[in-house]
């Protein structure tokens, strides 16, 4: 009987807004033939990071792609992986025949070191091993000495960790993502001069062993050989990776006090908007009520395709993902994120701001 080799993971981590889920489409839209697994730390009911995934997968059906996709409901995956990261990778350590590879996108709050440590479990190790854990940076937030694109969104959230008590709490996660990388990507070279990249590429260097490599991209767009088959092993040698946050996991009822109930993801479903008065809306309710993310997809009058929409504070990405289905209600769908968040005054502020 031939015995099959360790199925490989890649683990891709870094602040939101940093591009994680844009380097996931791109590698998977460039598989070239590789059957990938992909699991999404979602933060949000309608799981609108799975379904952006789920577009990638070139040539497959339908119901192929969806049932490559794992989405891990919690926001921070390194106190979920006992709840629900064990039996996903049970399931697809069942598959490993018919996959060649495993990706893994953590939220922009999880840190990397308790995830690769989960490949240590003896079922897992035995099937499975960490290719590479990629850390994406934000370049330009790090030239600005912010580190994240909005800084004081990530640091509260942050704070809502009782365990936290740190002087530079963000720097500190920053570092504890570096710390855990078998290759960095300083992500939106394009957006900096060069002579920031070089700044940043040394600040980041500073954080590093001298084995890890530095590279650099805008969008995300790199040559899949670059991203996959590093073979680091990463669950060999993750003990020795200090980090910061080390403490807050050396034993199970550290993950009690770990306190998310304080983040609302609500759900709000309205019928078609005009573009400009949604996202000006929208826009008005991350300032005041300070909503950390939106997600979603809008129905916009007279358009064939509906708008995907993504926001990271006050700013937004947005473009036309697809065609909408014969038989699909054109709706809009929105997931907003935050603290302490009333569904029904956001939902009625939202309505009267687009008289619907």
């Amino acid at each position: 009987m031939k015995t099959l080799a360790k199925l490989p993971v890649t683990i891709v981590t870094g602040f939101l807004g940093s591009g994680k889920t844009t380097l996931l489409r791109h590698m998977l839209d460039n598989a070239q033939g590789r059957r990938i697994a992909v699991i999404v730390n979602e933060f949000g009911e309608l799981g609108i990071d799975g379904e952006i995934l789920k577009q990638c997968s070139i040539g497959c059906t339908e119901e192929e792609a969806n049932g490559r996709v794992y989405e891990l409901a919690n926001g921070c995956l390194c106190c979920t992986v006992q709840e629900e990261f064990f039996p996903v990778m049970r399931e697809l350590v069942a598959r490993r025949g018919d996959l060649d590879h495993i990706l893994i996108e953590t939220s922009g709050l999880a840190l990397p070191k308790p995830l690769v440590q989960a490949f240590q479990w003896p079922e897992i190790r035995s099937a499975c091993t960490v290719d590479a854990v990629i850390t994406v940076v934000d370049s330009p937030a790090v030239a600005a000495g912010t580190f994240a694109a909005f800084p004081d969104q990530v640091d509260a959230q942050r704070k809502l960790d009782p365990n936290l008590d740190h002087e530079s709490p963000l720097h500190e996660l920053f570092a504890d993502q570096l710390a855990s990388a078998d290759l960095v990507i300083l992500n939106k070279a394009d957006l900096i001069t060069p002579a920031d990249l070089a700044r940043v590429r040394l600040e980041v260097a500073e954080e590093l062993p001298p084995a890890v490599k530095i590279i650099e991209a805008s969008s995300g767009r790199l040559p899949l050989d670059v991203l996959i088959g590093l073979g680091a092993g990463s669950e060999e040698h993750i003990d020795g990776r200090h980090s910061h946050h080390d403490h807050h996991h050396d034993g199970d009822d550290d993950h009690d006090d770990h306190d998310h109930d304080a983040f609302d993801s609500i759900s709000i479903e309205l019928p078609q908007a005009d573009e400009s008065l949604l996202l000006d809306a929208l826009t008005q309710l991350v300032v005041q009520h300070g909503i950390l993310r939106v997600k979603g997809f809008a129905a916009i009058p007279n358009k064939p395709m509906r708008l995907l929409i993504q926001g990271v504070g006050t700013r937004f990405d947005k473009h036309f993902d697809r065609q909408w289905g014969a038989e699909e209600a054109r709706v809009t769908r929105l997931v907003l994120i935050g603290q302490q968040l009333d569904a029904t005054v956001l939902e009625a502020q939202l309505r009267a701001a687009l008289s619907v």
